[in-house]
């Protein structure tokens, strides 16, 4: 084993793709990359990040928290073995001894890990040629065993033909239109012979013009390039519609192919690839089919047409003309293989650049509430980054091509010049001759180097028109009867026998049982994965069972037809999904149209028109993308209005009200009373008291059912449902404990806060009148006696001995009495 240091450019996201995976993989100039695994556990279980690459040369790999790459050269004794334990898979690589290294990843890769071991098979055994990275996304369910996919043959565009059929008279015409404009380019280089041999030449020897030859020349060259410029008008315009309609027919059927396909198809599949393959892909072929299959065709009826004259006029000088032809050929042979595993690998590289987009838009809101902006970017820097490394590589290719050709055909114009003038030196041709081979043999060489650029394009189109194909060829796991039974009245009755469901190699109901009446509600109750939403999923037949069976009315769903089937199925999810578009357009959406009045009684059986009247244009209102700008309460109760206005026979409710607040609930709780009203109904809810008007409630574990019976029942034999509902009574009472606690220690802040403010005002109003109390004492009040009676502050007489009376005046100033004699010195009276 020997260790390569890995590339300084090399990052490794937690969570890598394929592709990308072995970017920074230290392969050498002739090593193709057959498959890759980017495995995501390390030994100790813990989510890491390393890859396993086998390449047509040796296995590298770079284990998790590793910085250097480990690498063994194929040996015929090689193999991989893959094992899988609790949801953990196993790659061992050995030898005819010993094992030489593990890797662990989980289950969801299984079906990458089966295509690497393939890969490595196919490697040994000498088949492995020239693939691209990333090619291990498989596109078969998990434990499945995938064929190594091959890059794309230009004979894939054949298959196109499929949808040109109802258009092969208008490109019969466009044909022959082609033929003909073709052979009229084709007139001019012929009549300058007789321009230069018998006009021209005989004039530079004294010999006077011939006015009516030139005249005649001089209009037949003028005809043949209006008749060239009228005949291609006609074709481009007829052929340009066609392959706008052969591209329109190609969207619009593999978009209907693809809503036919069951959601098992969908689970493995990223957004933003399908909307590439349907977008991009189908642009790209539409492009080549209305400009340059046009152009190929006009080169390859030129070339052929140009090279039938030139040995018409002389064979020895075409064959020199035609001389660089095999050379060109040989070239575009090489490298049409490179050009179409390049191009393969670009479609699956740009996929991945629609892929970050295709989940981060849509999950715009969760980006910016955990501040990942940073990293979306750096997530798009990578794929961008990925695919500028892949298309510099094709660029280098295609930049050493295109100008070879050119050289080529230069090189074949100087053999013409000097074949020509040693035919002309020896009288063999005329200069009018030559004249004529090099005007033909400048658009030989033109269209030939014309046909070396459309090889990319075509491999373009080859690539896009195989990946198209790969929705197409996908058959539906949930397939149309081929003579469906006639669904004319539902009375509802559901019988579920003996069902068995696999997802992958997981099973997820095991030999259920279930006897469903026509308007009978019954809520189906277990922890989390124990086959609830499987089981509502089958019954909707979004899946079919793998064992056993579901009846509707004693018909097996699967002999209905699925449009005459779900129209009787009405569906209420847990996260409601709403349109782009207005109120009433989401609400109509299974009845597109229903009048004005059916919406507004939906809305209002719902519980939802008052809401919807408040919204600024009524039931016209925008509600954006998702539901933006709706409460989750108010979308619920949009979807419950959509599925009233169906009146549907059976309706599923999964856990419709587990994510909206009590109050909301209550109003929830209203509509789906009117909703489940003469119904039979399936409902699973994450509050075991919302089904407490259930007629029956199903328990299940581990996708086999336990207990079965009413509220009281189940409570009085304290199984499985009795501890759900205990454990879920203790917690919402814990719950509610703690609200009241919160609620009372709110209350008791509150007063403290109170009391505080009026202790606070009290004080003011003391300290306001301790600040006014001094001028209350220098200007004393006026006494009040009887009413109207005023009593100044005069001063008391004192009393002494009696009879005497002695009144208390103040005392005098200093300097008071001056000037009234003796009395002024006198002493005080005691």
């Amino acid at each position: 084993m020997s260790h390569v240091s890995a590339s300084p450019a090399a990052t490794f996201a937690d969570r890598i793709l394929p592709a990308q995976a072995c970017a920074g993989a230290p392969l050498r100039p002739s090593e193709n990359v057959l498959a890759a695994l980017p495995v995501d556990l390390d030994a100790s279980l813990h989510f890491a990040a390393g890859v396993v690459v086998v390449t047509n040369q040796r296995i590298i790999a770079k284990p998790t928290g590793a910085d250097e790459w480990q690498s063994w050269a194929l040996a015929l004794d090689l193999h991989l073995a893959q094992t899988d334990h609790g949801g953990v898979g196993t790659l061992s690589l050995r030898d005819a001894s010993r094992q030489l290294a593990s890797w662990r990843y989980t289950l969801g890769r299984h079906g990458q890990a089966a295509r690497l071991a393939e890969g490595l098979a196919r490697a040994l055994a000498g088949l492995g040629g020239a693939a691209s990275c990333g090619q291990n996304e498989s596109d078969a369910p998990a434990g499945e065993a995938v064929q190594a996919e091959k890059p794309a043959s230009t004979w894939a565009l054949l298959r196109l033909w499929r949808f040109a059929r109802p258009y092969r008279w208008p490109l019969l015409a466009g044909f022959v239109l082609m033929l003909l404009g073709t052979a009229a380019t084709l007139v001019p280089p012929y009549l300058t012979m007789p321009l230069m041999d018998r006009v021209l030449i005989p004039f530079q020897n004294g010999q006077p013009i011939d006015v009516t030859l030139v005249g005649w020349l001089l209009a037949g060259l003028l005809a043949s390039a209006l008749l060239a410029w009228a005949l291609g008008w006609a074709k481009t315009w007829i052929l340009a519609l066609v392959s706008e309609r052969i591209g329109a027919d190609l969207r619009t059927t593999t978009y209907e192919h693809l809503l036919k396909l069951s959601l098992e198809y969908f689970g493995g599949r990223r957004t933003g690839d399908l909307m590439a393959r349907i977008g991009t892909e189908t642009d790209r072929i539409n492009v080549f089919l209305s400009l340059h299959l046009l152009d190929f065709a006009t080169d390859v009826l030129m070339i052929v047409m140009t090279a039938a004259i030139l040995f018409s006029i002389d064979p020895t000088l075409a064959l020199v003309t035609l001389a660089p032809l095999p050379f060109i050929g040989w070239l575009i042979h090489v490298v049409r293989d490179r050009l179409r595993t390049g191009f393969d690998k670009i479609a699956r590289v740009w996929s991945e650049v629609t892929n970050v987009l295709a989940d981060t838009i849509p999950g715009i809101r969760v980006v910016k509430a955990f501040a990942q902006e940073e990293r979306e970017a750096g997530r798009f820097r990578q794929a961008n980054l990925h695919n500028l490394q892949v298309a510099n590589r094709l660029n280098r290719l295609w930049s050493l091509f295109s100008p070879t050709v050119t050289l080529l055909t230069e090189i074949g114009l100087l053999v013409v010049w000097a074949a020509g003038i040693g035919l002309v030196s020896r009288n063999h041709i005329t200069v009018g001759v030559l004249t004529a081979f090099l005007a033909y043999i400048g658009r030989f060489y033109a269209r030939l180097d014309s046909m070396s650029r459309i090889v990319s394009v075509t491999q373009k189109a080859a690539s896009a028109t195989k990946r198209i194909f790969e929705i197409l060829d996908h058959a539906s796991s949930v397939p149309e009867p081929k003579n469906p039974v006639p669904l004319a009245s539902v009375q509802g009755r559901i019988t579920i026998a003996g069902a068995d469901f696999r997802y992958g190699n997981r099973g997820v109901i095991r030999g259920l049982d279930l006897d469903i009446r026509p308007g009978e509600f019954v809520g189906l109750v277990g922890h989390s994965g124990s086959g609830k939403s499987t089981l509502v999923n089958l019954v909707c037949r979004f899946y079919d069972v793998t064992a056993g069976s579901i009846r509707l009315d004693g018909v097996d769903i699967r002999e209905l037809a699925l449009f005459d089937y779900r129209r009787h199925i009405g569906l209420v999810l847990q996260e409601p999904f709403l349109f782009f578009g207005s109120i009433a357009e989401n609400i109509a959406y299974g009845k597109p149209h229903a009048t004005r009045e059916e919406i507004v009684a939906a809305a209002r059986a719902a519980h939802a028109h008052e809401f919807i009247l408040r919204l600024p244009q009524g039931y016209d209102s925008l509600v954006g993308e998702r539901g933006q700008g709706l409460s989750g309460g108010e979308r619920q109760r949009i979807s419950i209005a959509r599925a009233l206005l169906i009146d549907p026979r059976i309706l599923i409710l999964d856990e419709a009200t587990s994510s909206v607040d009590t109050e909301t609930e209550r109003e929830i709780q209203k509509a789906l009373d009117n909703l489940v009203r003469g119904r039979t109904t399936i409902a699973i809810a994450h509050r075991l008291s919302t089904l407490r008007k259930a007629d029956r409630l199903v328990v299940l574990d581990k996708g086999v059912k336990v207990e079965e019976g009413t509220h009281p029942q189940l409570i009085a034999r304290r199984g499985v449902y009795w501890r759900l509902y205990d454990a879920q009574a203790r917690q919402e009472k814990a719950e509610r404990d703690r609200l009241l606690a919160a609620e009372q220690e709110f209350q008791d802040a509150q007063e403290e806060l109170e009391a505080r403010e009026e202790l606070k005002g009290r004080e003011k109003l003391e300290a306001q009148e301790a600040l006014e109390a001094p001028a209350d004492f220098l200007s004393p009040p006026p006494l009040r006696g009887k009413a109207g009676e005023n009593h100044s502050l005069a001063p008391l007489p004192l009393r002494g001995k009696a009879g005497e009376s002695h009144s208390l005046s103040p005392l005098p100033l200093a300097g008071e009495g001056q000037g009234r004699g003796p009395a002024s010195g006198r002493e005080r009276a005691p």
